[in-house]
């Protein structure tokens, strides 16, 4: 009978975000939209549910196995905006393109995706207007037709 080994966890020796400030998104067809990021959330990483591998020959244990395929999230926003900027954001919603999501220690993660959803919330007397937007992976190169996954860009100097 074999038994996974014991890790010990190790101090990490990257660099930890001491704030979320200043994350922001940008469009790679319209970088300067009236969008003005309030609240962001990156895209993440899915690797899907397990595999029941579980069989008749099992004796006390639920077999899995992990998926070869992964997602990256959707990412979103919140943000204040310019209701000027409507035409613009008609053609941003379900284009297919780069987008960047831009973290506050200056590193990066470009991706093609799409934005899925601009969802403005109600407007009320003595509230700031904002809206949310939903930006949906697609791994997808809509230029060279093939499957691409996100870049990561380090942070000068990291």
């Amino acid at each position: 009978m074999s038994a996974p080994a014991v890790t010990a966890r190790v101090t990490p020796n990257g660099f930890k975000m001491p704030d979320g400030f200043k994350a922001l998104y940008a469009f790679a067809s319209d970088p300067s939209i009236q969008l003005w990021e309030r609240g962001v959330k990156p895209p993440g990483m899915d690797g899907g549910e397990g595999i029941d591998t579980t069989t008749q020959h099992n004796v006390t244990w639920r077999t899995k196995a992990a998926r070869h395929l992964k997602t990256l999230t959707e990412g979103s926003f919140t943000c204040a905006y310019d209701p000027d900027s409507y035409n613009n954001l008609l053609n941003l919603v379900n284009h297919e393109e780069a987008v960047t999501c831009h973290y506050p220690d200056g590193s990066a993660v470009a991706f093609f995706a799409f934005m899925q959803k601009f969802e403005p919330s109600e407007l009320k007397e003595g509230e700031f207007p904002e809206a949310t937007v939903t930006i949906t992976p697609t791994n997808w190169d809509p230029v060279g037709f093939v499957e691409a996954g996100p870049v990561f860009v380090p942070a000068g100097g990291t």
